[in-house]
């Protein structure tokens, strides 16, 4: 495959820049470059030492610089790797790089070291995808899940049902291939309930899809509520800074606001959003569909109302759609009690999470951030041993071995021949085969590995 060469670090000003080399000539090329107090090159006797010494391009000297030299299989990629950690800085690294390139090594694509290390058995494919949402991900959450995949807990998982499926499709393929001998036999009832074991932990794993993502991507949260309620001021808030301007103004905030922040190590994408009213004026009325837009891609909704204002048929139009969505309200200026708010429409809200809060006073933001955490994840956002999906390629090849397992099963209750069922039992076997990267093709590696920055 060749050795390939790329700076694995972030381009700019730094301490330390490292660029890496991964493939047979590694070392060879590394050693035409570097150079020891000693003179002596790199060797075998020196895996996964980290060398002093300087780098030159022919008898210029380029930089001061640590060199390490790891040895297959055992490394990142299972080739020969080398690592040039030299000074910081975009001059420095590019000439290190460019000089090992007019060497013999080749640019690595983006994401080549990992496929490598995919390619040569070190990562199955889940692994391999993990890398890369750890590099990505905005939460503390989002990597203790990566992290965990990396780790193996969603192969263990996916192991764990195809090893159920090979032991059925081993008694099903003895009974077609030795239909006279005196052998073990297993028969319709035995399948139907491994099929129905199948099943339920199939569903336990799909089930986990919506946590895992909410995880790996963030919440998606939509502030909604009438012109100068308070949706600005709880933005700003839960920022701990002000990004939007707060007034008294109806229709101040014309645009939708996104910014990001961090609610018991969950990733929030807060927007906020043009209040919710009838205008004439046309900027605004924009900015008010794009906030109907927004409330239909929310995974959350926080419906804000000033209890000191009588209800109106704004208010009364963010409860609706609030009640039909994911959402919590948030009864802002709580101390405040307007005298037209009835009981039908306290009784309307309850099945809501409310938070009483009074923004000016900074009062309420904790117990908002509480109630998220408990809406979205009961108080525990990652059990430690519980495997999560969070990939929608994962989830799709799921819901394939489990609708061949719904066919065995169905096939089990029509006394299909076994030969029919083993077709069932295969094409789930190969279905989870998948997740982990067996047998995939090209365009999917491509598709997976295209996400990844280069050096990596």
């Amino acid at each position: 495959m060749g050795t390939i060469a790329a700076i694995s670090t972030a381009l700019g000003e730094g301490g330390i820049a490292i660029v890496r080399l991964s493939g047979k000539k590694a070392l060879e090329i590394a050693n035409r470059h570097f150079k020891k107090p000693n003179g002596k090159p790199m060797g075998d006797q020196d895996h996964r030492v980290l060398q002093y010494g300087h780098f030159y391009e022919g008898d210029l000297l380029l930089d001061e610089v640590l060199c390490v030299f790891m040895k297959a299989p055992h490394t990142y990629t299972r080739e020969d790797m080398v690592e040039i950690h030299c000074h910081g800085g975009i001059k420095v690294v590019t000439r290190v790089l460019s000089t090992v390139l007019r060497s013999g090594a080749r640019p690595a694509e983006p994401g080549e070291f990992t496929k490598r290390a995919f390619l040569n058995g070190r990562l199955d494919l889940t692994q391999a995808e993990a890398v890369i949402d750890v590099i990505k991900s905005h939460s503390e959450k989002g990597v203790e899940l990566s992290l965990r995949q990396l780790q193996g807990r969603l192969t263990e998982a996916v192991m764990d049902l195809r090893e159920k499926l090979l032991s059925l499709f081993a008694f099903i393929q003895a009974d077609i291939d030795y239909p006279e001998e005196d052998i073990e036999r297993i028969n319709e009832k035995e399948i139907r309930s491994i099929a129905e074991d199948l099943i339920v932990n199939i569903d336990e794993l799909l089930s986990s899809y919506d946590k895992g993502k909410l995880l790996r991507e963030g919440i998606k949260t939509v502030i909604l509520g009438k012109p100068n309620v308070g949706k600005s001021s709880l933005l700003n808030r839960l920022l701990r800074e002000e990004r939007a301007i707060v007034t008294d103004i109806p229709g101040t905030t014309r645009d939708t606001i996104e910014a990001y922040i961090q609610v018991h190590g969950i990733t929030l994408r807060l927007l906020d959003t043009a209040g919710i009213r009838e205008t004439g004026d046309i900027v605004e009325k924009i900015g008010v569909q794009r906030a109907r837009d927004e409330v239909q891609e929310a995974d959350l909704l926080l419906a804000v109302f000033d209890r000191s204002e009588p209800w109106t048929d704004e208010d009364e139009s963010v409860l609706e759609e609030a009640l039909n969505r994911k959402s919590i309200i948030l009864w802002n200026k709580s101390d405040k009690v307007a005298a037209n708010w009835s009981d039908e429409l306290l009784n309307r809200m309850q099945g809501n999470l409310i938070v009483e809060t009074a923004l000016v006073e900074d009062r309420g933001v904790e117990a908002l951030e509480d109630a998220i955490l408990e809406l979205f994840f009961q108080s525990e956002p990652v059990e430690h041993e519980t495997p999560l999906l969070n990939n929608i390629r994962h989830r799709r090849l799921v819901e394939t071995a489990k609708d061949h397992v719904v066919e065995l099963l169905e096939g089990v209750n029509m006394g299909v021949t076994m030969d029919c069922l083993e077709v069932d039992i295969r094409g789930a076997y190969d279905a989870l085969g998948g997740i982990l990267g067996d047998s995939v093709g090209e365009d999917v590696l491509e598709e997976v590995f295209s996400r990844f920055c280069l050096g990596k």
